[in-house]
C-alpha cells in the first residue's frame, strides 16, 4: 500500500484546512489509519486515527473539538479536517495505516507511511 497525504499549507490563525490520504490498494479498506504529526526539533506525535468500519475514532487531547478524522473506503481516502487551527498546529502531517500494535498513539506500530504534508499557521 502506498499512501500520498496532500492539502497542507499557509493559514491564519483560527483558520481551516482538510488533509487528504489517498491509498493505492484495496487492502488499504481493512486498515487502520492515523494522522501523525512532527514539528521542528520535535518528536513524531499521534494526532488521530480511525478503525476500518469509519466507527471508532481517536485523537490526541490537543486537537480533540478541533480536529475530525473521516475515511471514504470507497475512494481509498481518509481526510484530517482541521478547524480552529494554532500556531501550534505548525508541522508537517503524516498519514499512515495498518496498525499492528496495542498502542494507537505509538507510531512504531503503524506498517505504512505516507511522505507528510506541511501545515504552516501563522499569528
Amino acid at each position: 500500500v502506498q499512501l500520498q497525504a496532500s492539502g497542507g499549507g499557509l493559514v491564519q490563525a483560527g483558520g481551516s484546512l482538510r488533509l487528504s490520504c489517498a491509498a493505492s490498494g484495496r487492502s488499504f479498506r481493512s486498515y487502520t489509519v492515523a494522522w501523525f504529526r512532527q514539528a521542528p526539533g520535535k518528536e513524531r506525535e499521534f494526532v488521530a486515527n480511525i478503525d476500518w468500519g469509519n466507527v471508532n475514532t481517536k485523537y490526541a487531547d490537543s486537537v480533540k473539538g478541533r480536529f475530525a478524522i473521516s475515511r471514504d473506503n470507497a475512494k481509498y481516502t481518509a481526510y484530517l479536517q482541521m478547524n480552529s487551527l494554532q500556531p501550534e498546529d505548525t508541522a508537517v502531517y503524516y498519514c499512515a495505516a495498518q496498525f499492528i500494535g496495542t498502542d494507537h498513539s505509538n507510531r512504531n506500530q503503524y506498517h505504512y507511511w505516507g511522505q507528510g504534508t506541511l501545515v504552516t499557521v501563522s499569528s
